[in-house]
């Protein structure tokens, strides 16, 4: 089966200090999955190493068939979308723009639009704003979204490109419960294009029946990977959050309570 992701016994340090250690992981077609830990964990590092933003200091790893040191990483990331709160850096710039002109800007993986667009790249953006209903805010800027309505149109941007590899990075930070569940409904959709996807998060009650297997971390190093049903139990999530916790499932989602 095809590896979306490949992770070698990769050890990544900095410092001196080893951030990273003995990372095996492999992500295959099909698979969706959802990346647990607490801060500090080492799924930012992990998340890095992916992106190509750091290279390991030992072990392999290979992503959408580009094998680390021996192929062209910037050409990787153009198969990549990327969703993550770290995007607010660029608030000054998206702020002026358009809800339409910010999902448009990810057919060139830039913020603003500074080349030429056509009538199929404006349709795709309009399919894309129904799709995660937004043509209601059509004209609209930045600006004045709530933050539930600026996190969907940064989902959006980032699937302008039609990636093959979609990072969902903690997406529902400081969202109330309704903009919480309109953002993991995209999730489905998401599924629906045959994108993988990695969704980061510390609420385990986010993983929604479209996410198909799960990675625990902590301390740098991997407490269990597989699917979902096997890894999100209550001894491996006590192990990885360090607290006694009990899990129960309720409509197919996790939900967790310190004990």
């Amino acid at each position: 089966m095809k590896h979306i992701i490949h992770m070698g016994s990769v050890c990544w340090r900095r410092e001196g200090q080893d951030i990273l250690k003995n990372i095996c992981w492999d992500v295959t077609e099909g698979e969706q999955w959802a990346v647990l830990g607490l801060n500090g964990s080492g799924k930012t590092s992990i998340l890095n190493i992916i992106t190509g933003y750091n290279y390991p200091t030992s072990g392999s790893v290979n992503v959408l068939g580009t094998e680390f040191g021996k192929a062209s990483i910037p050409e990787m990331r153009k198969k990549i979308g990327y969703v993550s709160n770290a995007l607010d850096k660029f608030s000054g710039t998206l702020n002026r723009e358009t809800v339409e002109n910010i999902i448009l800007s990810g057919r060139f993986s830039s913020f603003g639009i500074y080349q030429k667009i056509d009538e199929n790249d404006e349709k795709k953006a309009l399919d894309i704003m129904k799709g995660l209903r937004l043509e209601y805010l059509k004209g609209k800027t930045y600006q004045v979204l709530s933050q539930g309505e600026k996190r969907r149109a940064l989902i959006g941007r980032a699937m302008m490109a039609e990636p093959e590899l979609l990072i969902l990075d903690e997406p529902c930070t400081g969202l109330d419960v309704l903009s919480r569940e309109d953002v993991l409904n995209i999730t489905k959709d998401i599924h629906a294009m045959n994108c993988h996807m990695l969704y980061v998060t510390h609420h385990i009650e986010e993983i929604t029946d479209v996410i198909s297997h799960v990675l625990l971390v902590k301390d740098g190093t991997i407490v269990a990977a597989g699917p979902k049903q096997d890894v999100l139990t209550s001894s491996l999530l006590s192990d990885t959050y360090k607290i006694p916790v009990k899990i129960h499932w309720e409509n197919n989602r996790p939900w967790m309570s310190i004990i």
